[in-house]
C-alpha cells in the first residue's frame, strides 16, 4: 500500500531572486495534492554575496581558497531557507511535515568534471525545522555517470499524465537557464537543458539599466535583433552537443553584446532563448502535440509571442491547467523528497544521462 507523505520543497534557481516554497501531500507515484506555495525574494545583500561568488568561482580549487566565505554565506542561506519554511509553516498549522526536499544554492555544476556544487546546511535546517531534510539530490546521479540535471522531469511526467496529455508532449522550464521535458510516450522521457532563460536577458538588463529583469518582454519589444550575433551565439559547443546534456551559468557570457543598444541586446539574448527552445522542440522525430511552458521566462510576453510564432505545435501555459507556473520546481523538490525517502528512482538514462535509472538524495534528521 502507498504511503502519503507531506513534504515541503524548497528551490533558489539559477536567476537569485529568491526562494519558491510549496508543500504537496503525495506518494511519489501518482497521487498529488498541492497544499500551497509561497515566495520569499532575497534581500539585496545576500544576493550581491551569491553571485560574487557564483562568478568568481569556476574550479573546486577556487572554492577551497574562498572555503571561509562560503561557509558564513552558506549559514545565511540557510536561515534565510529556515525563514521561508517557517512562513509557509505557519500559515498551514494544521499539517504536520514529514519532509523537506532542500536543494540549496548552486554555485558551480560542472558534471563532467564530476561534480555539481549547492550550498545550504542540512543538518542546521533540520536542526531549526525539527523535521528530516533531503537534500543533496545530483551527487549519485554524478557518481554513476549521469550530468545530475535536470532533476524535474520525473515530475513534470506527473503533471502530464495527471491533465491527460497526449503523447508526444513536453514541459518547458524557462529559467535562469532554460530545460524540457519530453515525453514521448508513458514513461518514456527525454530531457536536457535547452541554452540560456532568463539569466543573461537579466545580466544584460541589470548592467545597462539598473533594472532587475526585462519585465513582459517590453525592452526587447522595442528592440531589433542582430542577426548575425544571434547566429554566431549558436556556433556555440553546447549547442552541438547530443543530449541529455546540461548547463552551469558561466557557460555563456555577454561579450558579443557589448555594441548594442539596451534595447536591441534585450531583444538579440530573448531570441536567443526562444531559438534554442524551438530547436530543440523541432529536433524531436515527432512534434509534441502539446508544450507546457513554466517558470519566470513564461511571464515574458515577446519570448512567449515569439516560441509560437517559430513552433506550429500547441504552446500554452501550465497555469492554464491549474498548475502554478512559479512553483513546478519547489514542487518538483518537495516530490523527489518523498521519493528519495521513500528509495525510488529520481533520474534516468533519458533525462541525465545515467548509466541506469538511479536513486538520490541523502537524509538529515535533527
Amino acid at each position: 500500500m502507498n504511503i502519503n507523505l507531506y513534504s515541503l520543497g524548497l528551490m533558489s534557481g539559477t536567476s537569485l531572486d529568491g526562494i519558491d516554497v510549496s508543500i504537496i501531500k503525495s506518494d511519489g507515484e501518482q497521487y498529488l495534492e498541492i497544499i500551497d506555495d509561497s515566495y520569499l525574494k532575497y534581500e539585496d545583500q545576500l544576493k550581491l554575496k551569491l553571485k560574487k561568488i557564483i562568478d568568481s568561482c569556476t574550479s573546486k580549487d577556487q572554492l577551497v581558497k574562498t572555503s571561509k566565505e562560503i561557509d558564513k554565506l552558506e549559514k545565511e542561506l540557510t536561515l534565510c531557507h529556515a525563514n521561508a519554511c517557517k512562513l509557509i509553516t505557519e500559515k498551514n498549522n494544521n499539517i504536520k511535515l514529514d519532509l523537506i526536499g532542500f536543494h540549496g544554492q548552486t554555485i558551480l555544476h560542472k558534471p563532467k568534471k564530476g561534480y555539481s556544487i549547492q550550498i545550504g546546511d542540512s543538518k542546521l535546517l533540520s536542526n531549526i525545522t525539527h523535521t528530516k531534510i533531503i537534500s543533496n539530490f545530483r551527487e549519485n546521479d554524478i557518481l554513476n555517470g549521469g550530468e545530475g540535471a535536470p532533476l524535474a522531469p520525473i515530475y513534470h511526467q506527473l503533471i502530464l499524465t495527471k491533465i491527460k496529455s497526449e503523447p508526444p508532449s513536453a514541459v518547458i522550464n524557462i529559467g535562469g537557464i532554460s530545460n524540457i521535458t519530453y515525453m514521448e510516450e508513458k514513461n518514456k522521457l527525454v530531457s536536457f537543458d535547452t541554452g540560456p532563460g532568463n539569466y543573461l536577458i537579466d545580466e544584460w538588463v541589470r548592467t545597462k539599466a539598473k533594472k532587475e529583469f526585462d519585465k513582459d518582454g517590453l525592452i526587447a519589444k522595442s528592440g531589433q535583433v542582430d542577426e548575425e550575433i544571434l547566429k554566431n551565439f549558436f556556433n556555440h559547443p553546447y549547442f552541438k552537443k547530443k543530449y541529455p546534456k546540461s548547463l552551469d551559468v558561466k557557460d555563456f557570457n555577454l561579450k558579443n553584446f557589448n555594441k548594442l543598444s539596451l534595447e536591441d541586446g534585450c531583444a538579440t539574448l530573448s531570441m536567443v532563448t526562444v531559438n534554442s527552445i524551438c530547436e530543440a522542440l523541432n529536433n524531436f522525430k515527432k512534434k509534441p502535440n502539446l508544450v507546457l511552458l513554466s517558470g519566470g521566462g513564461r511571464k515574458n510576453k515577446y519570448i512567449i509571442d515569439n516560441i509560437k510564432k517559430k513552433f506550429t505545435g500547441s504552446v500554452k501555459l501550465i497555469d492554464d491547467f491549474n498548475f502554478n507556473g512559479d512553483f513546478i520546481e519547489s514542487q518538483a523538490f518537495a516530490y523527489l523528497a518523498i521519493r528519495s525517502y521513500l528509495n525510488k528512482f529520481i533520474t534516468f538514462p533519458g533525462t541525465t544521462g545515467v548509466k541506469k535509472p538511479c536513486r538520490g538524495g541523502l537524509i538529515f534528521k535533527n
